[in-house]
């Protein structure tokens, strides 16, 4: 597939440069359409019956195998969400932490994980990082380690900065990880095998529906069910004591709709087998091409998303950056914009953004 045929799937981008798909990627036609699909079919035929539960059910399991090599484990670690705020709940009430125990984060993180860290009960320690150079992240979060940390928990790229987080290296503490994965699944190569828990927001840079993802758990034996949904046993008595089904599967979250699923197979479908390589080189491009006029906080050599200074109030360059048919975000608290590239980014579209600013 050729880039022009690959981004003519997105009709989005026939109006729009769309720099956003750190927040929510581009739709696909063929995603819309299986989406219709299914809605077409329940309404004329329902959503019951034996045959119908089982073809739902193949095709739980035929995106859950999908979204398990993605990143490079087996479909048994990986369990079906609706977020990665989902999945960070799901590991963080069931880790059981006590008030005396700690967690180390970071300040780059999003509420989505911020928010279980703190409703965990435990203390949360924050390497403070935003404003360092990349390099220096490592010694800043390691500095914050101590006898009572049973938990790291941060992202793989953060959605601030922009910056990859030194992941590997702090995997030789031997301390459970907790990987935020929404800024990195689908925009860069992922290996999800060897960490704990590994998150993923298939809405982003996957562009599937809203409402999908899935959590990694590479060790679900050691992980208690403590939101169970229905899909979380395989048996249960009249008081609700139930036997949790085998491996991660445990941990899904619920009954994501045939549509949503349907749709996500066409997304994962529709992304070319180039995409890493060309996500990278239009990142790389939009910071040198930024960083001729405005400051970058990105440094080189990162990920996908690309963060900087423009001049004057960030949340009205936003809006006037849309109205000049640029889609990017403002980051709270910041005075930043990102713009998020794709595979799908063309250099009409760094123009774009360029000449918008």
């Amino acid at each position: 597939m050729t880039f022009e045929e690959a981004r003519a799937q997105l009709p989005v981008l026939e109006r729009l440069a769309y720099l956003n798909a750190g927040t929510n990627g581009p739709l696909a036609r063929a995603t819309v359409e299986a989406m219709a699909a299914w809605e077409e079919r329940h309404l004329l035929h329902g959503r019951s019956g034996r045959p119908y539960i089982e073809e739902l059910q193949a095709l739980r399991e035929r995106v859950r195998a999908r979204l398990a090599a993605l990143v490079g484990v087996e479909p048994a670690s990986v369990a079906l969400t609706r977020s990665t705020t989902d999945g960070c709940n799901a590991v963080l009430l069931g880790l059981g932490l006590r008030p005396d125990d700690e967690i180390v984060t970071t300040d780059t993180e999003h509420f989505g994980l911020l928010g279980a860290l703190h409703a965990s009960g435990a203390r949360v320690r924050v390497a403070r990082i935003r404003d360092l150079p990349a390099a220096e992240a490592l010694a800043a979060i390691e500095a914050e380690l101590g006898q009572r940390t049973r938990l790291l928990a941060l992202s793989h790229v953060s959605w601030l900065t922009g910056n990859r987080l030194p992941l590997d290296e702090l995997r030789r503490h031997g301390l459970p990880i907790l990987v935020d994965g929404a800024q990195s699944v689908g925009a860069i190569p992922v290996d999800a095998s060897p960490f704990d828990f590994y998150t993923v927001s298939a809405q982003k840079w996957l562009c599937g529906p809203d409402a999908t993802g899935a959590l990694v758990v590479r060790d679900p034996e050691r992980l208690r069910v403590a939101w169970p949904s229905y899909l979380s046993q395989q048996g249960y008595d009249e008081t609700g004591a139930f036997e949790p089904r085998p491996g991660a599967p445990r941990f899904d979250g619920g009954w994501i709709p045939a549509a949503s699923l349907a749709g996500l197979e066409a997304a994962l479908d529709c992304m070319p087998e180039w995409a890493y390589e060309r996500a990278r080189a239009a990142a790389d491009r939009c910071r040198a091409l930024l960083a001729e006029r405005v400051e970058v906080i990105t440094e080189r050599d990162q990920a996908t998303l690309v963060s900087f200074v423009p001049d004057g109030d960030a949340a009205e360059a936003v809006v006037r950056l849309y109205e000049a048919g640029v889609v990017v975000r403002d980051l709270p608290r910041t005075g930043w914009l990102r713009a998020s590239c794709g595979w799908w980014t063309s250099d009409d579209d760094l123009a774009r953004l360029v000449s918008a600013l």
